[in-house]
């Protein structure tokens, strides 16, 4: 059974950093691609980043790109999402998602999400 964990979120200031936590359980994150969400109060639900199995292709959303980073660590079997440079609208609970396929191909749709943490930045 497909089980996802977050961890790490908090109440940050503009321009600090924080480090998310996706423990993976059910699978090893060298065979499914892992993908970070957000959903914003109001808003629905975004692709932030995504990791790919075999090769750790990443995608980045356009606003994140330069200050997020996201990487694994296999051994672990946990994901993580570096947010650096935070802002108001970075304000969002967070999840970890996969959608049991390899790749982070364009229609990547997940079918597993985790309870989400939630990450608050205050101008």
């Amino acid at each position: 059974q497909v089980k996802l964990v977050e961890s790490g979120g908090g109440l940050m200031q503009t321009g600090e950093s924080l480090r998310l936590a996706c423990v993976a359980s059910g699978f090893t994150l060298n065979y499914f691609a892992i993908g970070w969400w957000r959903e914003a109060p109001g808003k629905e639900r975004e692709a932030v980043a995504c990791i790919s199995a075999n090769d750790n292709t990443m995608y980045y959303k356009d606003s994140v790109k330069g200050r997020f980073t996201i990487s694994k660590n296999v051994a672990k079997n946990t994901a993580y999402l570096q947010m650096n440079n935070l802002r108001p609208e970075d304000t969002a609970i967070y999840f970890c998602t996969t959608d049991q396929q390899d790749t982070c191909a364009s229609d990547y749709d997940p079918t597993s999400w985790g309870q989400g943490t939630q990450v608050t930045v205050s101008s």
